[in-house]
C-alpha cells in the first residue's frame, strides 16, 4: 500500500492557521541566538556536534565537545541577565536532562565522556555569557 492510497479518504487531518508574525519573529530570534552562541563557543575551542536536538522529552539547543567533555547547552536570549536567569525553571532543567539522556543513548561512542549542562545567555550589545555546569 502506498502512502498516497493510505491518505485517501482521511478525515482526521486538520489544517492549522499559519503562525503569527510575532511567533515567527521569536522563532527566528531563537535561531539567531543559537547561531551566535555556537559561534561564540567555537571561537573558544568547542566543536558543535549538534544543533536543536529534539525529542518528545525535551530539546537541547546545542551539543558541544571540548577536551573530552560533552556540553549540553541551553541558549536564552533576553533583554537583561535577570530575565535570562528567571527563564531557567526546574521544568526546563528536567527537560534538558531527559533529552541529554536520550542523546547519550543514541551516541554510544560518547558515553565514556564527561558531560555537563551549560547555559549561554545572549544579551543586547554584549558578548554572550557562558555559564559552565549551570543547569
Amino acid at each position: 500500500m502506498t502512502s498516497a492510497s493510505r491518505s485517501k479518504g482521511r478525515t482526521d487531518v486538520t489544517l492549522r492557521p499559519p503562525p503569527s508574525r510575532e511567533r515567527q519573529n521569536r522563532y527566528r530570534s531563537g535561531h539567531t541566538a543559537e547561531y551566535v552562541a555556537a559561534a561564540y563557543l567555537m571561537a573558544r575551542g568547542h566543536r558543535v556536534l549538534m544543533r536543536r536536538f529534539k525529542t518528545g522529552a525535551g530539546e537541547i539547543d546545542l551539543v558541544t565537545l571540548k577536551g573530552g567533555r560533552i556540553g549540553f547547552v541551553e541558549v536564552k536570549r533576553r533583554a537583561t541577565l535577570a530575565e535570562c536567569e528567571a527563564s531557567i525553571t526546574p521544568k526546563l532543567r528536567q527537560r534538558v536532562r531527559a533529552a541529554a539522556n536520550l542523546w547519550m543513548a543514541k551516541h554510544p561512542r560518547h558515553q565514556a565522556s564527561d558531560c555537563g549542562f551549560d547555559l549561554v545567555f545572549i544579551l543586547p550589545w554584549r558578548l554572550p555569557v557562558h555559564l559552565k555546569d549551570a543547569l
